[in-house]
């Protein structure tokens, strides 16, 4: 089983959720060898029906106490860029791709995606040209994510946010 966890923490990312459960999505996933896709869709109006066939799985679900389980299960993680959700995927030393919410004004999201894409650690995206980086990217080119690093992150984002703790 290889398994892709998507994953919009306690907001909602309909523009995310549509466009990887997408028919040519599904197809892409499908073709890179994946045969689960779970979707953690949060307070999202777009909430695409669950289906099991012999090739593929889809999963979906609004919320659960911690995504510790999924987040161990997946192959690959495609995350909104919300801080939390970032660190805890890199922490597991998992495959991660962050997909900016570019209907949000506030950013910061895109600088710390940027930062860590810089990096080595993750790649990152927009939901328009996610089809496109899944059929491109070369996950053997990550580095993993130094465990303990969350100190630095969070000195990291207060600076790129700039005073809210």
């Amino acid at each position: 089983m290889k398994c892709v966890f998507v994953t919009v923490g306690t907001t909602s990312f309909d523009d995310l959720i549509a466009c990887v459960s997408a028919h040519d999505s599904l197809q892409i996933i499908k073709s890179l060898g994946y045969d689960r896709l779970i979707l953690q869709i949060g307070r999202g109006t777009v909430a695409p029906e669950p289906f099991s066939t012999e090739s593929f799985t889809l999963d979906v679900y609004r919320y659960k106490d911690s995504l510790k389980e999924d987040l161990e299960k997946a192959d690959l993680v495609i995350s909104h860029a919300g801080a939390g959700s970032c660190l805890e995927t890199l922490e597991k030393g998992k495959p991660l791709v962050v997909v900016i919410n570019e209907k949000l004004m506030n950013n910061h999201q895109l600088e710390l995606a940027k930062q860590l894409h810089k990096e080595g650690y993750l790649f990152y995206c927009t939901c328009s040209t996610l089809p496109g980086l899944l059929q491109s990217m070369d996950l053997s080119t990550l580095k993993c994510y130094p465990p303990g690093q969350s100190e630095k992150f969070s000195a990291f984002l207060d600076k790129v946010v700039g005073l809210q703790k």
